[in-house]
């Protein structure tokens, strides 16, 4: 067994398709439109569905937005290096919400940013 992919809901699928692409610099890797049942799915990550976790962004049609509620937690990334992650997340735009630094009772270094319906993102350093 492997994990296959984790879905989110997204009340503007562009706005996040740019985000996931542009900002954390993952691939669209297929998006279908289910006119029928008004919602799209699409899928961005790092790399192929066949051997790669993935995002599944799914918009329906006619929600605009959606309360995260207290059960979800974050989506995390492994990066080389924390604080140029954040910089770089900043220049193309990114809202960077915890800068990099230890956790608390720890000493791995990690970041957090946000994506645009307020998923936190948590970058975790790794050499």
């Amino acid at each position: 067994m492997r994990i296959l992919h984790t879905m989110i809901r997204v009340g503007d699928l562009e706005r996040s398709i740019i985000f996931y692409t542009e900002i954390l610099g993952m691939q669209l890797l297929r998006r279908t439109d289910y006119p029928e049942g008004r919602f799209t799915l699409a899928f961005v990550g790092y790399g192929d569905e066949a051997s790669e976790a993935v995002l599944e962004l799914t918009h329906n049609w006619d929600t605009p937005s959606y309360e995260l509620g207290n059960g979800y937690g974050h989506v995390a990334l492994a990066v080389p290096d924390a604080a140029a992650a954040c910089a770089a997340i900043k220049e193309r735009g990114g809202k960077v919400v915890r800068e990099a630094g230890p956790m608390k009772h720890g000493k791995t270094i990690i970041a957090f940013v946000e994506d645009p319906d307020g998923y936190k993102i948590e970058l975790i350093q790794r050499d």
